[in-house]
């Protein structure tokens, strides 16, 4: 971020002005403030135009008639399918702006607004954080969203958690981050504020999940906070799997993984009933706590990130306590197996024979492809226990899908176009960007076994496919989606302003909007 700053705000209140590019020259700059002073700075806006470009970003600080003022750079007036990130990086690019101030208070306003005498209401948003509406560039509406509105929603979500920094002592305490600065935002974006501000709080909820440490989150500990977060809402209604009950309902591909830890495995249970009829959609998120590869013992420098093979657990549970908190008609249950994957007397060993949930028998040829394992009793436990009519599931599953995309884009796989076009649609909303894998019936051959219904790899290529591929063996034919998001769901160096060292909270905006819009159409 580029900053520009003046002398700090002192605690005090502000007033944020957005400026695409084309809004930074000099007379425009003057003609800007008579309308927010009623007096003439020609002379200020002179030194203002020669310091700030209006890019993408970029802030500008200054104190004038004794208020601290801060531009926000909004760059060119474009449309293209970035839209939502650079909304959601200037939010936060604002919101760090306003951190390095110390500022209490901040009323944003747009330039386009403020010329067409538009003035925002006081009203605020949330009680300890909140968000903000600018003005964007107009288009045709994508779906049953217009830009304008995708845009709001990302810059508030960029306001809600641009600043938030992983703290051991909070996320152990069970607290979740906090945006310091209260906004105050135009009337026309205080309809989006609660939707926001409860989806800043999943994300917070899934970084800190994923952030702690492994010693801090082993598998009962983790399905507790899941139950305590989301079962919280009273309208879903949890459960917990203890190690004895999955032994008796014959969840033998999860035990086998986690009876290699003194920590015994588990699978929480999330059922939200939004709708009185419909589809009942199953979302299966890999919750690995720790995975050391087992006897197929990870290389030293692949151990620093097995603590984060929860994501998708983590992701999945915050999806759907944002559905219930939003009340929104569509019928979800979430199976998240839970576990840790060590090296011990009981661990399993390449080329052993083990019979998941589904009666299928699994050839055991890498104990570090255990994820796939513990997700096939979850996703037929979905199916055959919890009724469910349609798969996704979502885990850090494969090094492929890291190698072959890097940490900015997912993979995913498919076999039903209706419900993976609308997935696609849904993830123009808030810009997460994922890659197809095509498949065809000679990499369906790569997991076939010789001793058994499917192996759990394949061969020294299409990694991410026959993993994919794997899972789709246990989904009975009914519609599945498929997500790896191995190289997203964490980031060493940010690569967006609204992230940070850590986890990203990858997924669950996208599983939020897609089954927030499939509500439409649960009866299909």
């Amino acid at each position: 971020m580029e900053e520009r700053n003046g002398r700090s705000g002192g605690g005090c209140a502000a007033q944020a002005i957005l400026l695409w590019r084309d809004e930074t020259n000099a007379q425009e700059l003057a003609k800007l403030w008579e309308e927010l002073t009623g007096e003439d700075c020609g002379w200020e806006a002179e030194r203002v135009a020669a310091c700030f470009r209006g890019t993408e970003k970029e802030t500008y600080a200054f104190p004038l008639h004794g208020i601290q003022w801060i531009l926000l750079g909004l760059g060119e007036r474009r449309t293209d399918i970035s839209a939502p990130l650079r909304a959601r990086e200037a939010g936060a690019a604002l919101a760090k702006a306003c951190r390095a101030l110390e500022l209490s208070e901040c009323t944003v306003r747009s330039a386009d607004r403020i010329r067409g005498r538009r003035e925002p209401s006081r009203g605020k948003a949330g009680s300890d954080s909140a968000g903000v509406a600018p003005a964007a560039p107009e288009r045709q509406k994508s779906g049953a969203k217009e830009e304008k509105a995708v845009w709001q929603c990302n810059f508030m979500l960029g306001l809600l958690t641009g600043n938030y920094e992983f703290s051991l002592g909070r996320a152990q305490r069970g607290e979740l981050f906090r945006e310091k600065c209260r906004y105050y935002l135009p009337e026309e974006a205080e309809a989006l504020i609660p939707e926001m501000e409860n989806l800043a709080q999943g994300l917070c909820f899934v970084r800190d999940l994923v952030n702690l440490p492994g010693n801090l989150l082993r598998p009962e500990e983790l399905a507790r906070r899941i139950l305590v977060f989301a079962g919280a809402q009273e309208r879903i209604e949890a459960e917990l799997l203890s190690l004895p009950q999955l032994k008796e309902k014959g969840l033998r591909a999860l035990c086998a993984v986690g009876e290699s830890s003194k920590y015994p495995p588990c699978m929480a249970i999330l059922r939200y009933r939004g709708a009185s009829q419909g589809k009942t959609y199953g979302l299966i998120g890999k919750g690995v706590t720790c995975d050391t590869g087992g006897y197929c013992l990870k290389k030293a420098d692949g151990m620093a990130g097995i603590k984060g093979d929860m994501a998708g657990a983590a992701a999945v549970a915050g999806a759907i306590r944002a559905l219930a908190q939003a009340q929104a008609p569509v019928n979800v249950v979430a199976c998240l197996p839970l576990c840790e994957n060590r090296i011990s007397r009981s661990a399993l060993l390449p080329g052993d024979v083990i019979t998941g949930y589904s009666g299928k028998t699994i050839e055991i040829l890498n104990t570090d492809a255990e994820g796939r394992l513990i997700l096939s009793d979850a996703i037929s436990y979905a199916l055959q226990a919890e009724q469910a009519d349609c798969i996704l599931d979502i885990a850090t599953l494969t090094g492929a899908a890291w190698s072959a995309l890097g940490y900015t884009i997912g993979a995913s796989m498919s076999d039903d176009e209706t419900e993976y076009a609308a997935f696609t649609q849904a993830l123009e909303r808030f810009g997460e960007r994922y890659v197809r894998f095509p498949f065809g019936p000679e990499h369906r051959k790569m997991i076939q076994s010789h001793v058994a219904d499917v192996k759990n790899t394949g061969s020294n290529c299409c990694g991410t496919i026959t993993a994919g591929l794997f899972l789709r063996e246990f989904a009975q034919g009914r519609p599945w989606i498929h997500l790896d998001i191995a190289g997203t769901a964490w980031c060493e160096e940010p690569a967006y302003s609204f992230e940070s060292r850590g986890a990203t909270g990858a997924g669950m905006l996208s599983l939020y909007e897609w089954l927030r819009e499939r509500a439409t159409y649960a009866g299909a």
